[in-house]
């Protein structure tokens, strides 16, 4: 974790932040009701509780083993262990007793399973070779190493149905918290076994080797490279023959990200080179040079005519990375711009001297937090008058006079912070049950008022679970019972000031409740201070750390980082802006978690700079498709993969009920050849196509679709669907699946006339319990003549697309209610020439 993270940041893996042996006395929400319409028919799902990412994919007697991160005590992330299903086809699933539990010093992260086919590890015998392990120790507090991660074995000799740690574990351990995620497999040539794991926040993977699985030795390291806007996670590394040519292989690497995939969040990324048994090398230029322009500042002579105000910025530009400052990368030169001073106490602006627009880019890197600026926030204090501030409180309740407290909160109430922006001494938090930061629930409830004010303004921080949500954690305004507002927290440990409309019930009496229903490991808990009441709405405080074109006195452009001290390219089109004076303005307003900004050569240039996003290759261009891992143990020409069915952004909140969490359909890999350099196709595995019953095959061909929707007359649930679209002059058609009868619930997917493969998931059912969920996903595809065609792999909670042959991939959840079945053909900004659907229903 970076010094510019405030220790209360929750972040997935960062550190167990609880020893795991509290962990078992994990609280549960009250339970959801059973969502059978939303359980999957043909991808596996566990039968109750949380599962994220797989893990140890191996085939071994005929037997698909799949392990997976799991939760055996409730349906948030935490207590991580390894689950086990097993199949003979990958479509039929019989879950099998938790694989490698949790214990009171070290949670069980990702990892691999290999079969030890030589016994070179002792753990077995020649007669009965071992089934071997290597997963991640997540060391708790009560192991004494609290937060390291470290890798360790586990073995099985009855096929994978019991398993044993190794006495000594761990068998690699560099001293990381973010080292994790090991995938081994055998190298025939060396006749060795290797082994790739990720340190996580410095975008590296590392390459080790062993004779017996015990003893290590490290070999190389790749990365950074191309996407970095997160850490990176669950590597893979194999071989694949380019259009099946045995005399042509190449290996691809698959790295994981969160944030920072292709469609926001989490996402994978791959890459394609050559291994050597030593070092893996990246097809392409190892680094990216931008297109060639003018420089306005490159910062290697000092600000030089730059005008910095406040403190932020310093006297200078910085000589790379800062004293206490994470390694800075991704600068040119010696110097950039780095307002991480003080430890991101210091604020203030940078702005450059005026210059004139004639080229139609402005290129620039820039890294540091994820802050943009928000229209209306204000820097100042809103005022008002103050109904508390929780520094008088009653020695009996530890909460201010007339305050009560409910469930777990009982006895408890405020207590000293040192919280980014609070007032005074004291917040009202309920992280404050002792070993039940997050589990704990109950609510704060004042004493009755009379409303006088229109507004109710209040500093927050902590989770963003609001209401309506599963386990909302949020600040309430009642008023004759009935909840008049509501505000939740901001998913981070700065407070900042939010508001709830009370216009409603001026002159009635009224409550405020801190309710805190959220058991989860999540952002599980809220803060609150100072609640005011005030006839003017208090705006966000304005924490903005960004990169700023200023034209006519007005922001007209504006970058921010992305919680990395990585810089990468942004490139703003200014060709509506040619021979307009301008300047850049570079403000750091935050003094909270990720409080700084770095930047670095600024250049008019005539093409855009591409950024390590968009230079990337993408194994699926979709919201969720996370974690994927190939089998081992299968021929290296039959390449089988899974992924985790999900999205950090909002995991812990889909609404099923008695599991959350899903694998994606299981898919076969292969390279072809492309314009660029291989890529990955991607294709469903035997088991699934011949679970496609073609006897029931119904086929629907839409002429003349004007701009609107229009049944086809199909229905279907869990089924292929393979659509091909003439646009005529429309400029986008496709398909709406899982329509409900009037039409308000449906996702399209479809193709835009400049090449976009579109999934439209915005009315796609449930889309309300978070909102980061609802969402438009883009891939390119070829367009011909006005023309295309994909496939849509449809189950009860989601929808997988292939086009290009398989060589674009879109993968989304949805929730749609079972009532919606409907197909229907769409266009867009003209009249659809033509929507052929054909639907064969998915019957495993």
């Amino acid at each position: 974790m970076p010094l510019s993270v405030r220790p209360r940041l929750r972040r997935r893996r960062g550190a167990v932040l609880l020893a795991v042996a509290v962990l078992t006395a994990l609280g549960v929400a009250p339970a959801a009701a059973d969502t059978p319409q939303h359980r999957p028919a043909y991808h596996f799902s566990p039968a109750k509780n949380w599962m994220n990412d797989p893990n140890g994919l191996v085939f071994h007697k005929g037997v698909y083993h799949l392990f997976f991160q799991y939760n055996p005590l409730g349906d948030r992330w935490g207590n991580m262990s390894w689950g086990h299903a097993t199949s003979r086809d990958l479509v039929h699933w019989e879950e099998q007793p938790v694989a490698i539990p949790f214990d009171a010093n070290e949670g069980v992260f990702s990892g691999s399973v290999v079969v030890d086919t030589t016994n070179s590890s002792g753990l077995g015998t020649a007669a009965n070779p071992p089934m071997v392990a290597m997963y991640t120790s997540a060391y708790t507090q009560a192991s004494g190493r609290d937060g390291i991660q470290a890798q360790s074995l586990a073995y099985s000799t009855d096929d994978g149905l019991t398993w044993t740690k190794y006495s000594g574990n761990p068998v690699i351990d560099i001293g990381s918290r973010e080292f994790r995620d090991p995938k081994v497999f055998w190298y025939e040539p060396a006749k060795e076994w290797r082994m790739v794991a990720v340190i996580a926040n410095e975008h590296k993977v590392l390459i080790w080797r062993s004779a017996d699985l015990k003893a290590w030795t490290r070999l190389s390291e790749f990365g950074p490279r191309n996407a970095t806007g997160g850490v990176w996670e669950c590597p893979d590394l194999f071989p694949l023959a380019v259009d099946g040519d045995p005399g042509n292989v190449k290996w691809v690497m698959l790295v994981s990200l969160n944030p920072g995939g292709i469609a926001g969040g989490s996402g994978t990324q791959y890459f394609v080179g050559d291994f050597d048994g030593t070092t893996f090398t990246a097809d392409g230029p190892a680094t990216y040079e931008p297109p060639a322009g003018t420089l306005l500042q490159g910062f290697e002579n000092g600000y030089a005519g730059w005008t910095a105000t406040g403190t932020a910025f310093g006297s200078q530009p910085a000589a790379g990375t800062l004293p206490g400052q994470q390694t800075v990368s991704g600068y040119v030169g010696e110097r950039l711009v780095n307002s991480f001073l003080d430890f991101d106490a210091s604020q203030g602006t940078l702005t450059s001297p005026e210059f004139t627009i004639d080229r139609p880019h402005l290129n620039f890197l820039v890294g540091g937090g994820r802050h943009p600026a928000v229209p209306g926030a204000t820097q100042g204090d809103p005022g008002g008058e103050v109904f508390t501030d929780f520094e008088t409180l009653d020695p009996a309740t530890h909460l201010p006079a007339g305050w009560s407290a409910t469930g777990e909160f009982v006895g408890y109430g405020a207590t000293s912070s040192g919280l980014p922006y609070h007032q005074g001494d004291k917040v009202l938090d309920t992280c404050v049950v002792p070993d039940r930061c997050d589990p704990a629930t109950g609510t704060f409830v004042s004493p009755e008022f009379t409303v006088t004010r229109d507004w109710v303004n209040l500093l927050i921080a902590g989770g963003n679970h609001p209401l309506g949500a599963s386990g909302p954690t949020v600040v309430e305004l009642v008023s004759g019972g009935v909840i008049v507002g509501s505000v939740s927290g901001n998913s981070s440990g700065d407070m900042d000031w939010r508001h709830i409309d009370a216009r409603s019930v001026v002159g009635e009496k009224a409550r405020i409740v801190v309710r805190d229903d959220n058991s989860s490991g999540d952002w599980g808990h809220l803060m609150v201070d100072d609640i005011r009441f005030s006839d003017t709405a208090a705006g966000p405080r304005d924490t903005q750390t960004t990169v700023n074109l200023v034209v006519g006195g007005e922001v007209v452009r504006s970058a921010t980082g992305s919680d990395s001290e990585a810089l990468d390219w942004t490139s703003w089109d200014l060709s509506d802006l040619q021979g307009r004076t301008a300047q850049v303005r570079i403000v750091d307003h935050s003094s909270g978690g990720w409080g700084h900004v770095l930047a670095d050569q600024f250049m008019l240039a005539d093409a855009p700079a591409r950024n390590g996003t968009e230079r990337a290759s993408w194994v699926d261009h979709g919201r969720d498709n996370y974690a994927g891992v190939t089998f081992n143990g299968l021929p290296d020409s039959q390449r089988t993969t899974l992924s985790w069915m999900n999205n950090w952004q909002y995991a812990q909140d889909v609404p099923t009920s008695p599991w959350r969490g899903q694998m994606t359909m299981p898919r076969t890999l292969s390279l072809v050849s492309a314009d660029g350099g291989p890529q990955l196709r991607q294709t469903p595995v035997a088991a699934v196509e011949k679970a496609l019953v073609n006897r029931d095959k119904e086929q629907a061909k839409v002429r003349g679709v004007a701009a609107g929707e229009r049944s086809t007359g199909l229905d279907t649930t869990v089924a292929r669907v393979e659509v091909r679209v003439a646009l005529g002059s429309a400029q986008e058609a496709g398909v709406v699946l899982r329509r409900s009868a009037d039409g308000a619930v449906g996702t399209r997917v479809g193709v835009r006339r400049d090449g976009t493969l579109v999934v439209d998931r915005t009315r796609s059912g449930d889309v309300g319990f978070n909102a980061l969920f609802a969402s438009v996903e883009e891939a390119p595809v070829t367009v011909r003549d006005g023309e295309a065609t994909f496939t849509a792999y449809l189950d009860r909670s989601s929808v997988e697309v292939l086009a290009e042959g398989g060589q674009r991939s879109v993968t989304d959840l949805i929730y749609p209610p079972a009532s919606a079945t409907g197909v229907a053909a769409y266009a867009v900004g003209g009249t659809a020439k033509a929507v052929d659907v054909k639907v064969t229903p998915l019957r495993p």
